[in-house]
């Protein structure tokens, strides 16, 4: 198997699942308990807590556990747009988003906010001025993603958060994608509040947290219990946060490491592919990105034929987000860039992740060269091939 796909999960480090094996069995105890059984399980969600926090350059009690990047998105879009909406009901928010923050935006509009989608350059980029130029004396909240899984573009978030400050709005960055890949400070970033997920850094499925910045008021998503503060209600997934809390501390030591290795492995495959293949569009900034992370656009064929021919070959990538894909429509993100429709639905997404080596980017390169040009000789996309260089891209136009 030669797995590229780290954008839609990871595989649970060992030393995560060790930690959290344990709390799956003897240790079961309900961390709410004030027995010794329940006390152990407390005390393991608390040392979570400190290691999470210390991943994201926060104070412990600034972590609130969820159980999904997806849901701290929610928290975060709904939460503070309620909490103040006192004060304004305006919400910015970029298209380059996963869908968690763009349906969340799309429900604050039909609880009577304004929302506006900005739309980023043709790199992904979400300049500051743009947001500065669609701040108004109403707005309360300013959601950019760190980075984009899609695309692997980084948005300037620390500048973007400082004119989002001086407006008097919070700011609020999903990084769900850029977690255990870039150094996460939420000093640094500025932000009020920050998501990630555990399945992303190797940790398991089911955890994800939200930065809450100290003082920073919020509406709870689900009601029902005193768990994290009263902010977020229901048992504790124990296991799960026990090997969140792993990862994290794991990730931020190796977090320098596996970036240079990450980053010399996706340069040589985008090297690479360039060179073998014609008519192929880099999508993303070209400098400013994941270490990991390459995404293209294949002109005159579909992303998922690309995928299934992949598959067959023991190869695993990914086309569009993971929670879109499947929908078979052209990327949102993309066609925000201002990529055709017809383009945009060649794209392929290459993320590396620890397990890829040089073999797995060499098996890559060798193979999907021959898968590209097997669908082209049965696409019917395909005509016009000898079109010159200077007449540009051969995209049917609908």
């Amino acid at each position: 198997m030669h797995y590229f796909d780290h954008m839609a999960t990871t595989a649970l480090r060992p030393e995560a699942l060790e930690a959290m094996l344990p709390y799956l069995r003897e240790e079961f105890g309900n961390p709410q308990s004030i027995y010794p059984l329940g006390s152990r399980a407390r005390q393991a969600v608390e040392r979570a807590r400190e290691q999470v926090a210390a991943f994201l350059g926060a104070r412990p009690e600034e972590i609130i556990f969820t159980s999904s990047g997806a849901e701290a998105n929610n928290l975060a879009l709904r939460g503070l747009a309620q909490a103040a909406q006192k004060k304004g009901q305006h919400v910015i928010v970029s298209r380059m988003e996963h869908h968690s923050v763009l349906n969340s935006a799309r429900v604050l509009e039909r609880m009577g906010f304004a929302v506006t989608f900005l739309s980023p350059d043709r790199h992904g980029l979400i300049s500051p001025q743009a947001v500065e130029a669609a701040m108004t004396p109403e707005t309360v909240l300013v959601s950019i993603i760190h980075a984009s899984p899609e695309v692997g573009t980084i948005e300037p978030i620390a500048e973007i958060a400082q004119v989002v400050k001086a407006r008097g709005a919070l700011m609020h960055t999903d990084c769900v994608a850029s977690a255990g890949q870039l150094r996460l400070d939420v000093q640094a970033l500025g932000v009020d509040a920050l998501s990630i997920s555990a399945h992303i850094f190797y940790g398991p499925k089911g955890a994800g947290a939200l930065y809450l910045k100290r003082g920073t008021r919020i509406v709870p998503l689900i009601y029902g219990g005193i768990q994290e503060s009263g902010r977020r209600a229901g048992t504790e997934n124990v296991p799960a946060i026990v090997g969140m809390g792993v990862a994290a501390e794991l990730a931020q030591a190796e977090l320098a490491q596996r970036a240079q290795r990450l980053r010399a492995l996706r340069d040589r495959l985008v090297q690479g592919l360039r060179e073998r293949i014609e008519h192929l569009h880099y999508t993303g900034h070209p400098q400013h990105r994941l270490p990991g992370h390459a995404s293209f656009c294949v002109e005159f064929i579909e992303g998922e034929a690309m995928l299934l021919m992949l598959a067959q070959k023991g190869i695993y990538a990914a086309t569009g987000s993971a929670c879109s894909s499947k929908a078979l429509k052209a990327s949102p993100v993309l066609l925000s860039m201002g990529i055709a429709a017809e383009l945009a639905q060649g794209s392929v997404v290459f993320s590396l992740g620890d397990d890829n080596t040089e073999e797995d980017v060499e098996v890559l390169l060798r193979e999907f060269p021959q898968v590209v040009a097997r669908l082209r000789e049965i696409s019917p996309y395909a005509q016009g091939w000898g079109k010159r260089e200077d007449e540009g891209p051969c995209i049917p136009r609908s």
